[in-house]
């Protein structure tokens, strides 16, 4: 295999590294670990920057509702430079890039062959299936990554993970449109860039559902197009909408399962409900009403290439703005302080620079 690599760096470079491991359930250190080697296909990524996400938190407590290949390296919000690389075409040593999360795919599966490899069942992700990115390297298939401008810092450019979460449910599976109303539940991280989408796509009303220890979340969310928000039932903000049947669109990212209730009594007849929430909870609750409403229930899950790529076209111009949903920017070795914050909402948003 012959590779492409910046020479003077990796020679600097030490066979160790800091990571922050969650090594069993419930159990997250800062660890010391080896520098990935690069297969065939693959490059190494300097990591400048790195997003801790719900999911990190939720693997940091043990209540994730998904399998986790321990011991695994947390982190698949990231940017970087690429450092070693296969000889590619499209890519050298030196590029600013970003990555999607798709680690491993079957890349002959009938769902990859038709772009949706987000959905191949056999999928693992950074993180939870194969090593991810709170660490100073991190190894990447090249066909994952993205180029990023130079002027896209990478604070920014490693929030394009989840913006890409957040324009697959709104623009893509709910399909706002200019005119429409939208309910957003969950003033989360992704329900808060779901608001910036819904606005971006020209919905004429935006309201988002908290809870009352949300109220300065809620204040993030009208900086980012919210028309109304509520800390309670939403029941009254929504029947003043139109013509008063309920909004077109609701957005579940609300993470917990009695939310679809709220949804359902939200959302207009033939309206539609897309469900980006992770919410392990039994729902205990009738499906009639979506039968008597007539209404499109969607899942939205991960993100493709395409969406990406618009994704940083709008992180590269300004018009998707996440500096409101960042609190703090800070070095890896903070880590446990970020994922607390995150966890007790001191923060809505964390990012940690592992090569600062």
């Amino acid at each position: 295999m012959s590779r492409q690599s910046t020479t003077e760096q990796v020679a600097q470079r030490s066979d160790r590294m800091p990571a922050v491991v969650n090594y069993e359930p419930e159990r997250v250190e800062l660890r010391e670990v080896d520098v990935p080697e690069i297969d065939e296909g693959g490059a190494l990524v300097r990591v400048e920057a790195v997003g801790i996400c719900g999911s990190d938190v939720h693997q940091w407590h043990g209540s994730h509702s998904w399998d986790v290949n321990y011991p695994v390296t947390l982190g698949h919000e990231f940017g970087g430079v690429i450092e070693e690389i296969e000889r590619s075409d499209e890519f050298a040593p030196g590029d600013r890039v970003v990555s999607e999360t798709a680690a491993e795919i079957d890349e002959t599966s009938p769902l990859s062959r038709r772009g949706l490899y987000n959905l191949d069942p056999s999928r693992k992700g950074f993180g939870y299936g194969t090593d991810g990115a709170m660490a100073q390297y991190v190894a990447v298939p090249v066909r994952c990554l993205h180029h990023i401008p130079d002027d896209l810092p990478f604070e920014r450019a490693a929030l394009a993970e989840p913006c890409s979460v957040a324009y697959n449910a709104v623009c893509g599976n709910a399909d706002v449109n200019p005119g429409d109303s939208v309910l957003v539940l969950g003033p989360g991280p992704i329900g808060l860039l779901c608001v910036q989408m819904a606005a971006l796509a020209g919905a004429s009303t935006v309201v988002v559902q908290g809870v009352p220890a949300d109220q300065d979340r809620l204040r993030v969310a009208e900086q980012l197009g919210a028309t109304h928000t509520a800390t309670d039932d939403p029941s009254d903000l929504v029947d003043d909408v139109g013509d008063g049947l309920g909004v077109d669109t609701v957005i579940d990212a609300a993470g917990v399962s009695a939310a679809f209730e709220t949804a359902m009594e939200a959302v207009r007849p033939d309206g539609h409900i897309t469900k980006v929430g992770w919410g392990p909870q039994p729902m205990e609750y009738s499906m009639d009403p979506v039968v008597q409403k007539a209404v499109t229930v969607q899942g939205s899950f991960s993100h493709t290439w395409s969406i990406w790529e618009k994704v940083i076209t709008l992180l590269s111009t300004g018009q998707l703005d996440v500096e409101p949903i960042v609190d703090r920017v800070a070095p890896l070795e903070e880590w446990r302080d970020c994922f607390a914050g995150m966890h007790d909402r001191d923060y809505i948003k964390c990012v940690l620079t592992p090569n600062a």
